[in-house]
């Protein structure tokens, strides 16, 4: 009996999950994506150029919908059986709330190890291509107009210097229209140096950045004007500690372009280098830890689902979709507001990834004893 019920949840839940996985990411892809691939067709930008972005945008939102279908696809699947007094007819036969909702946490732990796969294995390369084609179009649609960007040098968890440009130049790796602030230890202006460009001469070694077409350094009080010379760098002024390729990202990594590994990576090197501000760290280990946190919100998801869709009465389409949709919307908040307060140094990043997964589960258990009771 306990065989054909398992084989029972899983027909019915199967088909609701790739409804939810159809459903969400169509949504997720409308809301997040659709206007700037509507504006590249508008600025002629070729159809299959934009075919190809939209392929690769859809694996980082798989990752997410997976877990979100699940909690759909639980709601649906038990509402249905509940109408029809199935669940009623497996109590009477001594199968407990925990019994029945076993192949829902099951299916839910395969989905979170696959999309745990997914998400290390195939997200990072096509989040990585698609910024890449999208750098270039945007270089495409209007080559002359300026990139502007600001970077902060950090020494220690301490800002050292503030750098603005006017424009950046990837094929010289040069920053041009340059102006940047020094620091002392105390948060003290010390020096401004305004540079005609600044170019990378070794994207392996971040101490090869150059003064190109001169510069001039004043002192915060005025007093003291040098003018340094191409191929020179003043020592009163720390440059930029990154390659230009992490400059120009203005310091910001794209957490679906990396890897665990690399992300792990980038979290050691911060802390060697203390090129990152500790907030700006905390950030970094977040998402680390999100790597492994959000693929199992699907075994979440699908509990608090399957507990929550047994009821007295079927939950339509319409029904279930509002509720994932609320829990979903709860389960967002509650990242965000950890994700907060871990960048504030109140928690540690991975209590702070890991905790809505526990509120979740937590509820989850207890509406199961409730309804086992």
């Amino acid at each position: 009996m306990l065989r054909l019920l398992d084989r029972l949840i899983y027909r019915e839940i199967v088909g609701p999950w790739l409804f939810g996985v159809g459903l969400f990411t169509a949504l997720i892809m409308a809301g997040t994506y659709l206007n700037r691939l509507a504006e590249y067709l508008q600025n002629k930008v070729p159809v299959g150029l934009v075919l190809e972005l939209s392929a690769l945008f859809i694996p980082a939102i798989l990752v997410k919908t997976f877990s979100m279908a699940v909690l759909l696809a639980a709601l649906l699947a038990f509402g249905r059986l509940s109408s029809d007094s199935e669940i009623v007819a497996l109590r009477a036969g001594g199968a407990s709330i925990a019994r029945i909702v076993r192949p829902v946490m099951v299916f839910s732990l395969v989905v979170a190890v696959f999309t745990f796969a997914f998400n290390e294995a195939v997200v990072p390369n096509a989040t990585a291509r698609s910024l890449e084609l999208m750098n270039r179009i945007a270089s495409e649609l209007n080559p002359t107009a300026p990139r502007p960007i600001a970077y902060t040098v950090m020494e220690k968890s301490k800002l050292k210097a503030f750098i603005t440009a006017e424009n950046i130049s990837p094929a010289t790796k040069t920053l041009s229209g340059v102006t940047i602030i020094a620091f002392n230890d105390e948060g003290d202006e010390t020096f401004m140096m305004k540079a005609k460009e600044i170019a990378d001469l070794d994207l392996k070694d971040p101490s090869s950045w150059r003064v190109r077409g001169g510069a001039r350094l004043i002192s915060a009080d005025f007093q003291t004007v040098v003018d340094v010379p191409t191929q020179i760098w003043p020592t009163q002024v720390p440059r930029p500690n990154q390659p230009f390729e992490e400059v120009v990202k203005q310091g910001r990594p794209e957490f679906d372009a990396m890897s665990m590994t690399q992300l792990q990576e980038l979290i050691r090197e911060s802390k060697r280098l203390g090129n990152h501000s500790k907030p700006d760290i905390a950030n970094f280990e977040y998402g680390y830890w999100s790597k492994i946190s959000v693929p199992l919100a699907a075994l979440v998801f699908g509990t608090l689902g399957a507990v929550l869709g047994i009821r007295g009465h079927r939950t339509g389409t319409s029904t279930g979709f509002a509720l994932s949709i609320a829990i979903i919307f709860g389960y967002v908040t509650l990242a965000n507001f950890m994700n907060v307060w871990a960048m504030g140094g109140v928690i540690p990043a991975y209590v702070a990834s890991f905790t809505p997964l526990v509120v979740g589960m937590v509820v989850a258990l207890f509406i199961m004893w409730k309804r086992n009771g």
